[in-house]
């Protein structure tokens, strides 16, 4: 039997380690990978922030977070294994000198050193110039981004010249968690590992594409954050353009980065620019006021804690967008993403064109076009909607709609499904650049929605209300119906 691939253990630097993102998502994402036993055993987690704590009392701090928020119950046996690996250094990132603590904790000779960012974008500049001037990088050094990259093209460009000061873009890992969802990655299988969709991709059985991210929760706490922001820069930029790379792409010559990349930028390169001359047709902004989540009344986004009550800011966007090549001429892609909307959902419909002539008239005066379902959440999995004959002696043949339904919980019982974040951190860990996204790609995108957001300013249209509860505001149903289409419910 083939002894299992190691990889060289590292030493992960958590800046940030006691904020939310550390203990809601990094902690807890860490823990599940060492319940499955995919962690390297000499591998060390230093724990960096501007508190004062001893290392035990952070090894404490991550245990009342891994109660807090694991679903799971937690193994003795493991959380035994996985304090282990935990320490804490006190750093004000930014003071360079603190940084030489770094060498109490650092093994560069027998461990690669993974830096996780997990600070506000303003001092990754602070952290890069400590770790440079401390002398703790090598060559197999690498750092890790979250999102947001910037508010625009010129924002992001200042940030990655940054990094670029100390890291070279192969050692520069940037994190958008929807490209470790099961269902996105499958979506390389699907395409490329099955003929009957392989051939079947383009303007010539496609009809449509709609894309949805909803969340039914509000801010959260986060007001002045979003309101600098919006759903089109939080949202659209980065998790609905990557979803549609992945839809649209060419084959790539093989699974490496390099090649998973260039075609990515392709798509977004053959993006139709959306300006001032067609913003109102392409696009619909929305702000939610107060409304009713399952039964419960809630408030506007502009009676949330801490609103300023002339804010113009987006929470919901609907876009048609088009791409111009070969592949995709004619084909429309509906993105939509919101808060407060009707449910928590995230996922892919691709129609197939109508057949042009109906001979089952008795069952639909139309047959209504087969559809490839792809769910992202909250339940993972993908359907297809076919016509099938009700079963039955009856003279006439008679159809129905009926799904195909590849549930991956059910499909996959001895698998384990992990999330997003999970195979992100391992991949980190592990060096494996091809789900992390490239500075192209970013600036890329920027360039795309910056047009958007600059047509958006000039028009001088406030965003359209809809109560929360609801999939958004009646301009969105508007958008696709024009086209004679409508959106998925």
């Amino acid at each position: 039997m083939k002894d299992k691939k190691t990889f060289k253990p590292c030493d992960l630097i958590i800046f940030g380690a006691l904020g939310d993102l550390s203990r809601r998502k990094l902690l807890i994402s860490l823990y599940r990978l060492e319940n499955a036993n995919l962690i390297e055993p000499d591998t060390h987690i230093i724990g960096v922030d501007r508190h004062t704590h001893t290392s035990a009392e952070f090894v404490e701090i991550a245990h009342k977070s891994l109660q807090e928020f694991l679903n799971d119950k937690l193994d003795d046996t493991v959380w035994k294994r996985f304090s282990a690996r935990l320490s804490y250094l006190k750093i004000d990132l930014t003071q360079m000198a603190e940084y030489q603590q770094l060498h109490t904790v650092l093994d560069t000779e027998n461990r690669v050193t993974v830096n996780y960012f997990a600070v506000a974008p303003f001092l990754f500049s602070n952290i890069c110039q400590g770790l440079a001037q401390s002398g703790v990088l090598t060559e197999e050094s690498r750092m890790v981004m979250e999102k947001p990259i910037g508010h625009d093209l010129k924002s992001s460009q200042v940030i990655n010249d940054e990094v670029a000061k100390v890291f070279s873009e192969k050692q520069v890992f940037r994190i958008d968690h929807y490209l470790g969802k099961e269902t996105v990655l499958n979506l390389l299988a699907l395409r490329f590992a099955n003929s009957i969709f392989t051939t079947n991709w383009n303007h010539n059985t496609i009809d449509h594409i709609q894309i949805t991210v909803g969340e039914d929760i509000g801010i959260e706490g986060r007001w002045e954050y979003f309101d600098k922001t919006g759903q089109l820069r939080d949202m659209l930029q980065n998790h609905l353009l990557q979803i549609l790379t992945f839809i649209a792409m060419e084959p790539p010559v093989n699974l490496e980065a390099k090649s998973i990349h260039a075609e990515k930028i392709k798509v977004l390169e053959a993006l139709r620019p959306i300006t001032l001359a067609n913003v109102d047709e392409k696009t619909v902004r929305g702000q939610y006021t107060a409304g009713y989540m399952k039964g419960k009344a809630v408030p506007g986004y502009l009676e949330e804690d801490g609103a300023n009550t002339e804010s113009t800011t987006e929470s919901f966007v609907a876009l048609r967008v088009d791409i111009d090549n070969w592949r995709w001429a004619g084909v429309p892609f509906y993105l939509r993403t919101g808060k407060r909307v009707t449910s928590k959902r995230t996922e892919i419909v691709i129609y197939f064109k109508q057949l042009p002539h109906n001979i089952f008239k008795d069952s639909f005066r139309e047959l209504p076009p087969n559809k490839l379902i792809i769910h992202l959440q909250p339940n993972e999995g993908v359907e297809v909607e076919i016509l099938n004959k009700i079963p039955g002696i009856d003279e006439h043949i008679k159809i129905q709609k009926t799904k195909l339904d590849l549930s991956f919980s059910e499909a996959f019982k001895k698998s384990r499904i992990f999330g997003g974040y999970e195979k992100l951190v391992l991949e980190a860990m592990r060096g494996n650049p091809t789900l992390f996204l490239s500075r192209e790609e970013i600036e890329q995108a920027w360039t795309w929605v910056d047009s958007i957001q600059d047509a958006w300013r000039h028009s001088g249209d406030d965003p359209k209300s809809y109560p929360a509860g609801t999939w958004g505001p009646v301009a969105s149903i508007a958008l696709i119906a024009r086209d004679g289409r409508a959106w998925e419910e």
